[in-house]
């Protein structure tokens, strides 16, 4: 007796294609499905080759200039160096290792820098992260109204609060951190808690703000099911939510490395001025002198502080993309 099932195997695979033909036929008319679609297309793909290429163009320039001697620079462009060509390792040894009063060693700046932007992104991120699963996972009183209050923060310009936070650095904090190194000498002596407090203050509420929309969209079975095996919210928050919402912290690690590094407002008005403390950037803006003569060391400086932010962007870049778009695909 024959069997029927050779007979059935070419209608099966024939179901299975057609399923298969109709799940990618629909696919587009998903939210998630027009965007993935709309970010491969081929205008989005020449638009960013263009966007790339257009963003690049200074930073070669740039590059090109911090090679150049000082009379070129303020004769020709760099666009020229073919007609007018000439290089140099001048600036970038006068940045690096001059020992004058005029113009001191970049290289003190730049660790205030890594010190000021290391515990300025680290202290936003790790508060951000707590308050962003507290408003999204954990019920209390007002709960909704605090979120928009804390979201309504970032309306408030940053130049509102200087002031006030000065005056409360300069009568709290500083004579505490001195009393404090005076009981514990390992504590530095520098003011670098103003500044980090002050960027974190600022920070924080867009950073509430991302974090907890990617952390809210974290499926509600996994964090009941946590809870019903008697996990607390500090399990779950270290053991679940912190593994899943890795793409996002990281992105906005990115972006409030980059902000921190390159500001130079909060810096002039906490720093205080002073080279144990001062950013690179409060050095940039220096470098130019009085009557803007020494453009040459200004390229030269610019190029080398552009080179930390860039190993933390291209170290974190898997995680960016994903980080973004993280809730942009939902439903």
């Amino acid at each position: 007796m024959s069997s029927v099932a050779p007979a059935e195997l070419p209608i099966d695979r024939e179901l299975a294609d057609g399923e298969a033909a109709e799940i990618a036929e629909h696919e587009p008319s998903t939210k998630a499905g027009r965007v993935k679609k709309r970010l491969t297309s081929r205008t989005a793909t020449i638009a960013s080759i263009v966007i790339a290429v257009l963003w690049t163009i200074p930073t070669f320039g740039l590059l090109i200039s911090s090679f150049r001697p000082a009379e070129l620079i303020r004769t020709t462009g760099w666009w020229t160096i073919f007609q007018n060509p000439g290089f140099t390792l001048e600036n970038y040894q006068d940045v690096l290792f001059s020992a004058s009063s005029s113009s001191p060693q970049l290289g003190a700046y730049i660790v205030n820098s890594i010190a000021i932007t290391l515990l300025g992104t680290l202290i936003t991120l790790v508060f951000a992260a707590m308050a962003a699963y507290a408003f999204a996972w954990i019920k209390f009183k007002w709960v909704n109204w605090l979120f928009i209050f804390v979201f309504a923060l970032q309306i408030i310009p940053l130049q509102m609060s200087l002031v006030p936070l000065l005056q409360i650095f300069s009568t709290v904090l500083r004579p505490m951190q001195a009393w404090l190194h005076d009981i514990v000498p390992i504590i530095p002596e520098q003011n670098y808690l103003p500044l980090w407090l002050a960027h974190a203050m600022f920070g924080l509420p867009l950073a509430i703000f991302l974090l907890h929309n990617f952390i809210s969209d974290i499926p509600g079975d996994v964090i009941e099911a946590a809870r019903v095996d008697g996990a607390t919210h500090g399990q779950v928050f270290f053991r679940i939510v912190l593994p899943l919402a890795t793409p996002a912290l990281a992105s906005f690690a990115i972006f409030q490395f980059i902000w921190v590094w390159n500001d130079l407002l909060v810096a002039l008005i906490f720093s205080g001025g002073t080279q144990d403390v001062a950013p690179i950037t409060q050095r940039l803006a220096e470098l130019v002198g009085t009557r803007g003569q020494d453009w040459q060391l200004l390229t030269a400086a610019a190029f080398i502080s552009i080179i930390i932010p860039l190993i933390v962007f291209f170290s974190l870049q898997r995680y960016f993309v994903r980080g973004l778009l993280a809730g942009a695909t939902k439903g």
